[in-house]
């Protein structure tokens, strides 16, 4: 079982990842991107909180699943463990970390620029 959960999570989480950088695209999937993005900034932003900077609920289950199956030594970043996972690619903690909350924030502005020129024009109306 905590082989499936295991993989259920590797692949779940690498989806809403690659959904949260391209889910803005397509016009149809913008109202879920929005809702994608707005839960990645409340895990980050708000959890953080009570667990630390950029804490991810998603990762932070993951992660008991690993530990359970004798992983040690995991990476802060998800996304520094699935380049790794993934694609056997080791990648500095500090250097993805860095590049994830640059693309993440042009992400953002993207994301909130669209809801709002979608507003705008649904107010000019």
């Amino acid at each position: 079982m905590l082989f499936f959960l295991d993989w259920f999570f590797t692949i779940f989480h690498a989806v809403v990842t690659l959904f949260n950088l391209v889910g803005w695209i397509s016009k149809k999937t913008r109202n879920l991107h929005l809702v994608t993005v707005a839960l990645t900034l409340f895990s980050w932003l708000v959890l953080c909180f009570f667990y630390g900077f950029g804490y991810c609920f998603l990762t932070d289950w993951h992660y008991q699943i690993l530990h359970k199956r004798g992983f040690e030594d995991l990476p802060f970043s998800y996304i520094t463990f699935l380049i790794q996972r993934l694609f056997g690619i080791t990648a500095s903690d500090e250097t993805v970390v860095k590049y994830t909350v640059y693309i993440f924030t042009i992400i953002v502005l993207i994301t909130f620029g669209l809801q709002i020129n979608k507003w705008i024009k649904k107010n000019q109306n």
